[in-house]
């Protein structure tokens, strides 16, 4: 068999940035467009002072966050009805189709590292804009 899988390192020089559907920047990571991965993506997002996000949710893809830096707040929940502040050193697990809305309400940048169970690195982005009154 000449198809085999290997191993794959993207440096920080070979990352490029992406604009999500949910209104922040990426850097890519691991995804089936960089790496060829076929489960899972993985890549950093910055989030500079005062950002938020679309109301969004992954359809049928589990989100794993490491916050490296800073702090975010999000909220989550079928009409954003929950609130939690996430400091950095701190892991977030969303469920598949758990909507949610994170923002930097801060002075300083957040710096996450994002894995999710999709290979792509926008596909499974469904935007919520029946719940964007919810997140002002």
């Amino acid at each position: 068999m000449t198809d085999q899988a290997s191993c794959v390192i993207i440096r920080p020089n070979e990352q490029t940035g992406f604009a999500g559907k949910q209104g922040l920047d990426y850097f890519s990571g691991i995804a089936a467009e960089t790496a060829g991965s076929q489960a899972i993506c993985m890549h950093m997002l910055r989030m500079p002072a005062g950002a938020r996000a679309k109301a969004h949710h992954h359809e049928n893809h589990e989100t794993a966050i490491y916050m490296l830096s800073g702090t975010v707040e999000m909220y989550y929940g079928q009409q954003l009805e929950h609130h939690a502040v996430v400091n950095a050193g701190e892991y977030v697990y969303i469920p598949a189709g758990m909507p949610h809305f994170p923002f930097n309400p801060y002075t300083e940048e957040a710096v996450a590292i994002i894995a999710r169970t999709d290979p792509h690195e926008q596909e499974s982005v469904v935007l919520r804009p029946d719940l964007e009154r919810l997140s002002s």
